[in-house]
Parts: C-alpha cells; structure tokens; sequence
C-alpha cells in the first residue's frame, strides 16, 4: 500500500510539473521538430534519469531543511544565477539563429547526454519536489524514508517521461503549425526563465 501510494503520488505531482511550461517541455518540442521522435525520446530518456535522481534529492532535502531554513536562501541564490545565465544563453540562441534548421537526425547517445545536461541545468526541479514533498508531509500523505522515497522517485520520473513523451508525441502532427512557435522558442525560453530569475533576484532582496 505504501508503495502504491508512494508511486502514485510521485507519478502526479511529477505530471503536474511537466503540464507547466518551462524549457524542458519546450525544449522536447523543439528537439522533436528538428531532430524526429527517436531523438525526442532519448532526450527525454535523459531527463528522466536525472529527475530519478533529483526527485531523491527534494524528498531527502525536505526533511532537513525544513529544520534548516538558512541553507534555503543559499540554495535560491545559486538558482537564481543559473537562471540569469541560461536566459541571456537563449536570448543569445535567439539572436544569432537566423531561421529553422532542417530537420536533422541526431544521434541518440548525443540526444541522451544532451538531455541529460539539459536536466542538470534545471534549477526547478529540487525545489518543486522539495516544496511539493514539504507539503505533503505537512499534511501527513508522506513520510520520509529512504524506501518511500525511492518509491516516490520511480513514480515521478514515470510521471514525467509519460507527460513530455506526449509533447514528443504530438508536436510532429501539428509541426506546421508549431514551426513559427518552434522559431521564437529560444526567445520564449530566454523569457520563461529570465522572469523566474528576476523575480527570484527580487524576492531575495
């Protein structure tokens, strides 16, 4: 039972994160529609295995830093930074990208690793699973251990790989419609996470 409602609850709260834009899930857009599904998957395959990983990390850091409140202003400063400098990264992709490339096959080592890297940039990730786990343990539908959260674990990064899957999925069917999309993706990204930065940036001063 424990299990279950560990796994289910990891798959939900995961889902729920990929529903919400961010350059993850538009990132899987933009890889599908230049690089093919395959590639697409195995980006995914990448963001997945670091999510495994970060999923652990959020349920593990939920039960310390609560009791720690200090290290979460640490934690937000960093954040913030790498957020700053990946927004300037996709304004700068932007800029300098003239039109759409042809649709290219990637290697799907290349794609894995890629989305590997992407994850790792990904400063939402911990502290979603984090806020979400402290939340949920406020309201005693988890407890930590190291099993329940191995459990949650599984479940998120079931969760998430189904729901970017999906982006995967669909975003070649409506590629006419989406290549405009497609083409201002870097300036969406570069907006998405410059505006989680500075609003971060503002809170913390």
């Amino acid at each position: 039972m424990i299990f279950l409602s560990s796994v289910l609850l990891g798959f939900v709260i995961a889902a729920s994160g990929s529903i919400v834009p961010s350059f993850l899930n538009l990132t899987v857009v933009k890889f599908s529609l230049k690089s093919g599904r395959k590639s697409a998957l195995y980006l995914i395959g990448g963001f997945a295995t670091v999510l495994f990983f970060q999923a652990n990390i959020g349920a593990y850091l939920s039960s310390i830093l609560m009791k720690n409140s200090e290290y979460i202003t640490s934690i937000q400063r960093v954040g913030t930074g790498i957020l700053l400098l990946l927004s300037l990264n996709f304004f700068r992709l932007y800029f300098t990208t003239k039109k759409l490339k042809k649709k290219k096959e990637i290697d799907k080592s290349k794609a894995y690793l890629h989305g590997i890297g992407m994850s790792l940039l990904n400063t939402f990730a911990i502290p979603f699973y984090f806020t979400s786990i402290s939340f949920l343990i406020g309201l005693e539908y988890f407890e930590y251990s190291f099993l329940n959260s191995l459990y949650f674990s599984i479940g998120s990064t079931a969760g998430s790989f189904s729901l970017y899957a999906l982006y995967a999925k669909f975003a070649p069917k409506i590629e006419e419609k989406l290549t405009f999309i497609a083409t201002k993706m870097d300036l969406i990204l570069g907006c998405l996470t410059g505006v989680v930065g500075i609003g971060n940036l503002l809170y913390l001063l």
